[in-house]
């Protein structure tokens, strides 16, 4: 069994790995940490977990933690690049879920995200978690850096036109919307639901931090910095993120042929038949990526349509992903959850 702690069990995605985990075969949760929370039971604070765990909340402690084989940040920005160099000495695989170890450019990254950051050293190594690119790497990794919510929708859905240069890379626009869940679960005005419901709302319009992130991802798939727009909004729901990206053609192409042999073996990439909407309903609660293709009109303008769960496949769903490739599991273990619905 994989002796598995999760830093951070309080906030969403810390809940949500104790869901993956707690029913995951190969796994035992043994080290949950909450500053706030320290000494009461998992279950107390989160019934739906009742008759899956008996943890008690501890403080986050290094001595601790290194009894895992696997240690999760589901943590603020900042957290885990205090203790990952610790962790990583005493031989612990980490998996951090914030953007500490995402954005190879320290500079850059000390530029999105307003702090000095902790362990420049340890950014080198971090193998970036999106297994649909990085699968062989992330085998091999000590530090996973999972990637961000829209990176993540936005990647999957560029990712099959930029690997065959079918697309003109200089002008790319991500248009994406996001549900509250994504702010984190914190009392903050704007996220709360009666702010937030019945409106919606673009934001970070002239620039959100997870923007390098996604530029440099993509421009790792072309070999060359990109052109990208990236324009987030909030939508009045919990869980979803549903990307509309834009780019012009390059060359005459089957877009629908392409996305399908691309993702032909991906299990949680579902490229939808022809013509069909991608619905974040059909994704929540699941770590799937569902993709539509269109070209409207049969003109140059080449639309996709991306959609995820912020808090699986955005989260922690695809840190589980990670985890199983890092410790030779077959990669659907322990996420075959079907989404829920209605």
């Amino acid at each position: 069994m994989i002796k598995a702690g999760i830093v951070g069990g309080t906030g969403y995605t810390g809940v949500e790995l104790l869901r993956i985990l707690l029913v995951h075969p190969q796994v035992q949760v043994s080290v949950v940490t909450s500053r706030s929370d320290a000494g009461q039971r998992v279950d107390h604070i989160y019934p739906s977990l009742r008759g899956y765990t008996e943890v008690v909340f501890t403080s986050p402690d290094v001595q601790q933690l290194s009894t895992c084989d696997v240690v999760f940040f589901a943590t603020p920005n900042g957290t885990a690049m205090t203790m990952a160099a610790d962790l990583l000495k005493n031989g612990v695989k980490v998996i951090d879920l914030s953007a500490d170890f995402r954005i190879k450019d320290v500079q850059e990254w000390q530029k999105w995200y307003g702090m000095e950051h902790a362990s420049p050293e340890l950014i080198a190594s971090a193998v970036y978690g999106l297994p649909e690119i990085n699968r062989e790497q992330i085998k091999q990794a000590s530090l996973i850096a999972c990637p961000g919510c829209y990176p993540t929708a936005v990647q999957l859905g560029f990712l099959p036109l930029l690997e065959n240069a079918a697309v003109d890379s200089s002008q790319l626009i991500a248009d994406v919307k996001s549900g509250v869940s994504g702010a984190g679960r914190k009392a903050e005005l704007a996220s709360l639901m009666s702010e937030a419901g019945e409106s919606f709302k673009a934001y970070a319009v002239a620039g959100h931090r997870h923007l390098p992130e996604i530029r440099q991802g993509l421009a790792n798939i072309v070999g060359q910095p990109v052109g990208l727009t990236f324009v987030p909004h909030l939508t009045p729901m919990i869980r979803g993120i549903h990307a509309t990206l834009y780019a012009r053609l390059s060359k005459s192409i089957d877009l629908q042929s392409l996305y399908q042999q691309r993702y032909q073996h991906e299990a949680f990439v579902d490229v939808l038949p022809a013509g069909s909407h991608a619905d974040t309903r059909n994704v929540r609660g699941s770590n799937r990526c569902q993709i539509a293709v269109h070209q409207p009109q049969g003109g140059d303008t080449v639309v996709i349509l991306s959609v995820i769960d912020n808090l699986v496949k955005g989260a922690s769903g695809q840190a589980v992903q990670a985890m199983n490739l890092l410790f030779d599991l077959p990669e659907t273990v322990g996420l075959q959850q079907v989404a829920l619905y209605p």
